[in-house]
């Protein structure tokens, strides 16, 4: 069966996972995750992609942005993987591929699942055990959502701003956002999308043309009904 071609709707942020081959780390320590950031602030000025949200595992990395055109977030993973795993290797005396083939994507309808995404993300570190309270890791966009530390990586989404009309106010909403947590049933849909490249949410009425017509969502499983009249 043939690959898809990558989901892209104009307009509409996308989350992506890149993560290391046979779940191998791709973060040594700080100096790894610090030149991670340069080249990822560096690929997406180049391709003109807004980075909305991100976290730096360990073995992984998810980023929230929005791509100008349908090649822009390409270029930009490009860019940032080319340079980052030549440095990485030169650092660390090995050869090679660091990644796991090429990285996942899923297109986000943002009045639902937005800010959905930008916690998934940003409680990533939770999940996993490395820290008690989001806002305690360094590698992700969470301290500059809270107000904590400004991270001049982000361009915030509308959907952030509207969450009020001062930087406090916005900060304590997405707080709360946070404190709530992610649902078990928003996990597994945001997990669904990231690791098959659907869209995450209903499509605009105006993403009819995706390009190609690629198709929004899986097929059904199984053989299609037979139609009697």
């Amino acid at each position: 069966m043939s690959r898809l071609p990558r989901l892209y709707i104009p307009g509409l942020p996308q989350l992506v996972l890149q993560r290391g081959n046979n779940r191998m780390p791709v973060f040594v320590d700080e100096a790894d995750f610090s030149q991670y950031r340069h080249h990822l602030r560096e690929a997406a000025r180049e391709a003109g992609v807004m980075l909305h949200a991100y976290v730096l595992m360990p073995d992984h990395a998810h980023l929230l942005i929005t791509s100008p055109d349908e090649r822009a977030a390409g270029n930009m993973m490009q860019r940032l993987g080319r340079r980052y795993v030549r440095w990485f290797n030169d650092r660390h005396f090995r050869s090679g591929t660091l990644w796991e083939g090429r990285y996942r994507c899923a297109v986000i309808e943002p009045v639902v699942w937005l800010l959905a995404a930008s916690r998934y993300i940003e409680l990533n570190p939770v999940r996993a055990g490395l820290v008690g309270s989001a806002e305690h890791y360094r590698w992700s966009s969470c301290r500059h959502h809270l107000g904590i530390e400004p991270d001049p990586l982000i361009s915030d989404h509308s959907n952030y701003w509207a969450l009020g009309n001062t930087p406090f106010d916005r900060q304590a909403a997405y707080r709360a956002i946070l404190d709530n947590g992610v649902p078990p049933d928003e996990l597994d849909k945001i997990r669904y999308a990231a690791h098959r490249g659907w869209l995450l949410g209903e499509a605009p009425k105006t993403a009819s043309d995706t390009g190609g017509g690629r198709r929004l969502s899986p097929l059904p499983k199984g053989r299609p009904r037979k139609v009697t009249e």
